[in-house]
């Protein structure tokens, strides 16, 4: 029986009539899978539950930072103990401390960090000390991937736009994205090209080392390394955007996973145990550039504040105690007892993974890029995601997102995921 939402849908009416779109954030809206959102209450574990009191086994997982799962005891702790103490300061505390500590002692490629307050700014303050350390103005982007929403970074991009259909956005001059150069994933000749074209004026290459905002796209065997090689050939920087894959590939991010070390790299989500933050950092030549210590400004209120260094400082403290390999293969195992659900359905179908996460693609042809992704069915994934969603599934609704799996989700989450993927009709 599919459940009733009521009172998500009631929320749903009232907040259209006081935020674009009743949301804050483009995708929650459910607008390409013709579904009203849903209005949360309360999460715990591997689950979420909304205002009608309907239970979620989650794979959204707060688009990712709640790997631990919801309201994980270490994590709550952590945060009432901070809550009695004080919510903001403005100045420095020993939390941030511990945080970059624990990152730098984690991430192969870190030996100095900036905490700020998101993944966008994260990734616009790394371009702006590329830019500044290399004195030169152009940035590689690689097609379909999503580093926030600052100017130079949407010609392009993924996640929302791609699920939207935006192809940029209003509001960004021409001149502000004329320095932003584009090559498709996992294409190391256009990025030569590139290089062949404007390389004394590239500062940078900003990659999603695994591709988590066009779906699940992973990058062939030596497409990294490649695109190390190009860039210090030429002089550039070779900048991770970790929002996603840092502590979530492995411990040290996708710089463990892959053995590669960028020259600096950006994080979020898991950092902040599910509160907001961003972070930014490298190589300390690099990370010296940065004010107070030298030329490049950055600043925020907020940054460091003591609530997210806290959940994050006890979820990294926690992630040091977990099995990524048994959850990576979990996941693994789980993606292939719904690839084979699907594909006996008559339906195209690919579901990539890698670590605890995975894709849903409903097409034949193997996913590489961008344009690959945009070979799938958008319509069957409604389908999937509406009826998975009325039997208590909670996926993200577009395709253009990456599933996560948590250290909560159990067996018994998995066994009925795959059960009630087995119940869905395509007809």
């Amino acid at each position: 029986m599919s459940y009733t939402t009521t009172l998500s849908d009631q929320y749903y009416h009232k907040a259209v009539t006081l935020m674009p779109g009743g949301v804050n954030s483009p995708v929650r809206a459910c607008t390409n899978v013709n579904a009203t959102p849903l209005c949360i209450a309360k999460g715990q574990g591997s689950h979420i539950v909304d205002l009608d009191g309907n239970d979620y086994i989650d794979f959204v997982l707060s688009w990712g930072p709640m790997i631990l799962g919801h309201n994980e005891a270490h994590v709550h702790q952590a945060l009432l103990e901070q809550l009695a103490l004080g919510t903001s300061f403005g100045a420095p505390t020993p939390l941030e401390v511990a945080l970059a500590e624990r990152m730098i002692a984690c991430v192969p490629g870190l030996e100095r960090v900036r905490m700020v307050n998101s993944g966008t700014e994260a990734t616009m303050s790394c371009l702006r000390l590329a830019r500044a350390a290399t004195k030169r103005s152009k940035l590689i982007k690689l097609i379909g991937c999503y580093h926030g929403h600052a100017d130079p970074f949407l010609a392009k991009a993924g996640s929302g736009l791609a699920t939207l259909a935006i192809p940029g956005t209003p509001g960004v001059p021409d001149a502000v994205v004329q320095d932003t150069l584009l090559a498709p994933y996992n294409d190391l000749p256009a990025v030569a090209d590139l290089f062949a074209q404007y390389g004394s004026s590239i500062a940078c290459i900003l990659v999603e080392p695994v591709a988590c905002n066009m779906g699940l796209v992973l990058p062939d065997p030596t497409y990294l390394a490649g695109l190390q090689r190009l860039a210090k050939e030429a002089g550039a920087l070779l900048l991770f955007d970790e929002v996603i894959t840092g502590f979530r590939l492995a411990l040290g991010g996708a710089q463990e996973y892959f053995g590669i070390t960028p020259d600096l790299a950006t994080f979020g989500k898991i950092i902040g145990g599910g509160l907001p933050v961003g972070a930014f950092g490298g190589r300390k030549d690099l990370m010296d550039l940065i004010a107070p210590e030298g030329p490049v400004y950055q600043a925020g209120t907020l940054s460091g504040n003591p609530l997210a260094m806290a959940a994050g400082l006890a979820t990294i403290t926690e992630l040091q105690n977990r099995d990524y390999q048994a959850l990576a293969h979990k996941t693994a195992a789980f993606a292939k007892e719904l690839h084979n659900i699907l594909a006996q359905k008559g339906v195209p179908i690919q579901i990539p993974t890698i670590a605890s996460m995975f894709g849903i693609f409903f097409c034949e042809n193997t996913i590489r890029n961008f344009s690959d992704v945009q070979k799938a069915d958008p319509a069957l994934f409604a389908t999937f995601y509406k009826q998975m969603r009325s039997q208590g599934i909670y996926l993200a609704p577009s395709p253009y997102e990456t599933a996560m799996v948590s250290f909560a989700h159990t067996e018994e989450d998995m066994a009925k995921t795959l059960d009630a993927a087995a119940k869905v009709r395509f007809a």
